[in-house]
């Protein structure tokens, strides 16, 4: 099971390099991080998997977005 995730997370971490649409890569971000909590709860690390749910996919999904909703788009 957590090589599966593993390899999950190694997959969402390229398609977030790839990817063209920065929000895209945001949420594959915040995919990550769950995953990563998700590994963690698994391992019986349950603080640290609350806190990475907490701070990786939570607040810092809410920053990314609120700084791309303010920055200006240039299509090329």
């Amino acid at each position: 099971m957590t090589e599966m995730l593993l390899v999950l997370i190694i997959v969402l971490a390229v398609f977030s390099l790839i990817s063209r649409d920065l929000i895209h890569s945001v949420i594959a971000l915040s995919a990550i991080s769950l995953l990563s909590a998700l590994i963690f709860t698994l391992h019986w690390a349950f603080d640290v998997a609350i806190t990475e749910a907490a701070v990786g996919a939570g607040v810092t999904t809410i920053i990314f977005v609120w700084a791309l909703k303010h920055t200006s788009r240039k299509d090329i």
